[in-house]
């Protein structure tokens, strides 16, 4: 039964992916326009890593990926939000996953040199589960590390604004606030938040444009509501203050409770083993007893 569920995998495995390079997906309607719009994509405002060695075993398989639509959207912000290239993110899934699929194969053969042969069967099932983990390890890798990056983008961010409102405090412009606020601060995120102003000052476009188009670049939703509450500031500059007060002490708070929950989360996770142990310990002991009575039964 389970070699005929292999085999037959792997028969409509080989058959779609035949149909996909003969006949490839109609592209949406999105896609479509987007082709058809003569205007240049911007390029990315953070800057991109270098790539290993995965990225260039796994660059031939990019286009067949691309072509079936990968990365999603929510992907594409977690690489631009860790400074990873798609087609280098795209490369490695290929390449490990292909790993996956050759490393039960290496070990099967292995141990049939050793005279431990193992079952087809078993060899066929474990490459695929680990071609299927390794294809999707990158996206959980990436997804862990935009995480912890927009957490700590968040918290610079805090400062940001109030080094911002110090600044329009006393009596400096909304562009050079912004500008003179970014200097301050070290690190990565103030590091993004000056080559966006920077890129504004060379393009001629308004700071807060950039900041925008960072925010949603980032899909860092604080970054986007302080570009509205700055570009405001021509008329309203004590109301911009109080907002950014306000702002920045909400991402205080917010950053304290999502602190407070991952503590939480981090001791229940150091209780489970403990009450595993206890199960184990209680099975032990009444074991014996209870097998004693079933077999006096």
């Amino acid at each position: 039964m389970i070699t005929a569920l292999a085999i037959g995998a792997g028969f409509g495995l080989g058959i779609w992916a035949i149909l996909v390079w003969a006949v490839p997906p109609r592209p949406g309607l999105a896609s479509l326009l987007r082709r058809l719009d003569n205007t240049p994509t911007p390029a990315p405002i953070t800057p991109l890593e270098r790539s290993g060695w995965a990225t260039t075993l796994g660059k031939p398989f990019v286009g067949l990926l691309t072509a079936v639509g990968l990365p999603s959207p929510v992907v594409r912000k977690d690489l631009a939000m860790t400074g990873r290239p798609v087609p280098a993110h795209l490369a490695d899934k290929a390449a490990l996953a292909i790993a996956g699929l050759l490393l039960p194969t290496l070990v099967s053969v292995a141990l049939a040199l050793l005279g431990m042969p193992l079952a087809w069967e078993v060899s066929l099932i474990a490459s695929l589960l680990t071609g299927f983990i390794g294809f999707l390890l990158p996206d959980i890798t990436v997804r862990r590390a935009a995480a912890r990056r927009r957490a700590d983008f968040r918290l610079a961010l805090s400062a940001y604004l109030n080094l911002i409102r110090v600044t329009l405090a006393g009596g400096a412009g909304v562009e050079g606030a912004l500008t003179d606020a970014a200097t301050v601060g070290r690190g990565r995120s103030f590091n993004q938040i000056r080559r966006a102003l920077t890129i504004a000052k060379v393009t001629r476009v308004t700071p807060w444009a950039t900041l925008r188009a960072l925010g949603a670049e980032l899909d860092i939703r604080e970054l986007a509501e302080l570009s509205a509450s700055v570009s405001l500031a021509g008329t309203e500059g004590a109301h911009v203050r109080a907002s950014l007060q306000a702002k920045a002490s909400a991402l205080r708070t917010r950053e304290l409770t999502e602190a407070e929950g991952d503590a939480q989360a981090a001791t229940e996770r150091m209780s489970l083993p403990v009450i595993v142990l206890f199960i184990g310990f209680l099975l032990f002991i009444g074991y014996p007893a209870v097998a004693a009575v079933l077999g006096g039964v």
